[in-house]
């Protein structure tokens, strides 16, 4: 009996298989097989690529289900097409672009912690370059699973349809009632997603729930209609539209503190972008790999202790898809990049401004300047840069020779950044608005053993990498600083440090928990939202009236702060940030993706956190009333800020006195020949450095260790010449002595 069974098993098992194979070779059948495949590695990543934020069973099941509606309509165009075998090629056609799609967002979201926008993807292409080792870094080898499915519907299609494939015409009122049932499947997940998440699509946008509750299709066909909404609003614009922003204004300005107005007024202006650092770095020991304790960042710690610097304890970066061109946009124009992609990108040369170096220029007669030791065109700046009216910049394709020991993947190494920028500094006429763009520590943190002054083993390359291109940028903001007082720029200079967004990306925050003392075990979202705090000082050399603040802002305050010290009265400007010394500030702070932190409170979505405990709130009447006030304000902030940006509204609206930026007058193909140009033009009214040093050069007071540094190679190359010995002299008891024997005759010398 146990015998016979095993020939009717083995039967029913090869008859299975030939019913299913036979299936397969269908239309239909091949068709649903893919779209099986495709729902299952869309689930599969949710759970491993992304943090949705899933809570029950019920949204559990919601996500379970998200996939299904898209797949069945992308995949279901394939059922349209008549000739069979062009049938099934456009199916694994679509299959392969719904694949890239989805594996695009699961590498941006490993990095940004963010899903792809359409303006992210279009708006990149001014962004290419430079970013190849970024992207490559952030691959894992999770990611061969994300593509096995892939081979695995191509090895089906090859071994068992593509020889015996069904040759029928698929009929047309089945491809339709597949794609009515897909329209079906998705009202019932929207209704589901309702319940769990009322007003989802009308409420202001959350990528995190959209994906959540509806997909990563839903999502970027979402976005691209919001897209779309915000180019018609810039068409639709016009100057009724700056009402509600000058009355937003009127009520939120925030009077200066009198005894910090104009404290700095005169003085030269060098702000100090910090590549990727983060507030936690301040006062940071770590123990290397030699058992040496040391601070990371020893003298950025030195600056924010200064009795001569306004240092910030709470400032959080308000950056979104833009990141480091967000920050710059924040701080040059308190407003606000937009929420998806870049606004360089998308609007930046096009948009009209009231930025820092046009006010600074107009009001006291600054002279602007970026540096930034890479390709002009990086993120457009080399056209937005001339809408924020900068009278010059910079970059690698004029002013810096980059090579491949002197540079990393984003621009020229910091230390050589700041060394070769003292040849232009010192010709820029005083007062000055200087900006630095500082690139070493950025993502991903490269290995350079060159320069390896602060090595960890911790296990995460990424991690390790970190701290010591922060520690290797802190050295070399020590090396700027020390120029700066030995040619006498320093006293009548005014130091503006900003930390630009975040360098671990949250989903290594777990990793970096124990570095930091905290159990990566109890970390949470609260967490990852008090990661976002970066460094923010303002250094003003013989002040003497420094102090610690932990008074809650953005990078939109940064601006206004900085203006009033300089003397400047803002009222008349459009700036939403508010001045961090004001009395009047309300300390609310709004991330760019919707989260909100106060000193009392950190609003995240729905979930409400005591700040200064991180302890969830108890929703008592009074917390529910302060927490919507606080949600109104900081949406209506968000909401002001697009409405400029996208309507273009400045063009409608000149403060009395400010002359509109002509765009026109800058052109940064040869920023160093312009400058000469224009420093000849001068004359005698020339206030550079350089002009009154007599025309001595300051930059061979510039002092740098870099080992790329050419004086430095050469003293290295000096020094390994004198130590190597150029023979060796052999005592005489150890010598061989030859001794010359007499030639026979007629012999013949060896």
């Amino acid at each position: 009996m146990k015998f016979t069974c095993v020939p009717t098993i083995l039967q029913e098992v090869s008859f299975l298989k030939q019913k299913l194979t036979e299936q397969l070779q269908t239309r239909f059948g091949f068709f649903l097989f893919a779209v099986v495949l495709f729902w299952l590695k869309t689930y599969f990543a949710y759970h491993t690529a992304f943090s949705l934020g899933v809570d029950g069973w019920f949204q559990q099941l919601i996500l379970f289900i998200n996939p299904i509606a898209t797949t069945l309509l992308i995949l279901g165009i394939s059922l349209f097409v008549k000739n069979p075998k062009k049938g099934y090629r456009s199916l694994i056609a679509l299959y392969m672009l719904n694949s890239i799609l989805l594996f695009s967002n699961i590498v941006y979201y490993r990095e940004f912690t963010d899903f792809l926008t359409i303006k992210t993807i279009f708006g990149s292409v001014n962004a290419t370059k430079n970013l190849g080792s970024g992207v490559i870094a952030m691959m894992q080898p999770i990611d061969l699973f994300y593509w096995i499915d892939a081979f695995v519907l191509v090895y089906v299609y090859k071994k068992f349809v593509s020889k015996n494939r069904d040759e029928r015409i698929f009929k047309k009122r089945w491809a339709f009632a597949t794609i009515a049932a897909s329209i079906a499947i998705f009202a019932a997940n929207l209704g589901l997603a309702e319940i769990s998440r009322p007003q989802l699509l009308t409420r202001t946008f959350d990528r995190n729930y959209i994906v959540k509750y509806l997909g990563i299709n839903v999502y970027t066909l979402y976005d691209g209609i919001k897209t779309a909404q915000a180019n018609q609003v810039r068409a639709s614009a016009d100057s009724s539209d700056m009402a509600s922003v000058l009355d937003y204004l009127g009520e939120h300005y925030a009077e200066p503190n009198q005894a910090y107005f104009g404290q700095a007024k005169g003085k030269n202006v060098v702000y100090i972008h910090l590549e990727s650092m983060q507030q936690f770095l301040i006062d940071l020991s770590l123990t290397d790999e030699t058992g040496t304790t040391a601070e990371v960042t020893p003298f950025l710690n030195s600056l924010y202790h200064s009795s001569d610097s306004y240092s910030y304890s709470n400032i959080f970066h308000q950056t979104g898809q833009g990141k480091t061109s967000d920050a710059e946009l924040m701080v040059d124009n308190s407003l606000f990049g937009l929420p998806q992609g870049s606004a360089f990108t998308q609007i930046g040369a096009d948009n009209t401004f009231q930025s820092a170096p046009a006010i600074l220029s107009e009001t006291f007669g600054y002279t602007s300047a970026v540096f930034h030791g890479n390709v002009g065109s990086f993120w457009d700046r080399d056209n937005v840069y001339k809408s924020f009216d900068y009278d010059y910049f910079f970059s690698s394709d004029s002013s810096y020779t980059l090579t491949d020991e002197n540079s990393v993947e984003y621009g020229l190494k910091d230390k050589l950044f700041f060394q070769e920028s003292a040849q232009y500094l010192e010709q820029l006429p005083q007062p000055f608005y200087a900006k630095f763009i500082t690139v070493s520590n950025h993502f991903p943190f490269p290995e350079d053993e060159m320069n390896s002054t602060f090595a960890l083993d911790t296990g995460d390359e990424t991690i390790d990498g970190y701290f010591n291109t922060v520690n290797y940028a802190d050295e070399a903001l020590a090396e700027f600083f020390q120029y700066m007082k030995d040619v006498g720029l320093y006293d009548n200079t005014i130091f503006v440090l900003y930390g630009d967004h975040f360098g671990i990306s949250s989903s290594r925050n777990e990793t970096l928990a124990p570095l930091l003392g905290a159990n990566a075990d109890l970390w949470g979202a609260y967490d990852d939202a008090m990661m976002q705090r970066v460094p923010f000082i303002i250094h003003n050399p013989g002040s003497g009236t420094g102090q610690i603040s932990n008074v809650y802002g953005g990078q939109i305050d940064i601006l206004p702060t900085v203006m009033h010290l300089l003397g400047v009265d803002t009222s008349a400007y459009v700036q939403l940030g508010q001045d961090l010394m004001s009395a009047q500030n309300e300390g609310i702070v709004t991330f760019r993706n919707g989260t909100i932190v106060t000193s009392e409170y950190t609003i995240l979505g729905n979930t409400v956190y005591h700040t200064q405990t991180g302890t969830l709130a108890y929703q008592t009447e009074e917390v529910i009333q302060k927490v919507a006030e606080i949600r109104a304000q900081a949406e209506l902030q968000l909401a002001i800020s697009d409405q400029i940006i996208n309507g273009d509204l400045l063009r409608f609206y000149t403060p009395d006195g400010f002359v509109p930026v002509d765009k026109s007058l800058h052109n940064y193909v040869n920023s160093p020949a312009e400058l000469e140009e224009d420093i000849a033009e001068l004359g005698d009214l020339n206030t550079s450095l350089y002009y009154t040093n007599n025309g001595v050069s300051s930059v061979p007071l510039y002092q740098t260790d870099a080992p790329e540094f050419p004086a430095n190679q050469a003293a290295a190359e000096e020094t390994v010449t004198e130590e190597q010995p150029a023979a060796e002299e052999v005592p005489a008891e150890e010598q061989t002595e030859t001794v010359e024997q007499p030639k026979e005759a007629g012999t013949k010398p060896n």
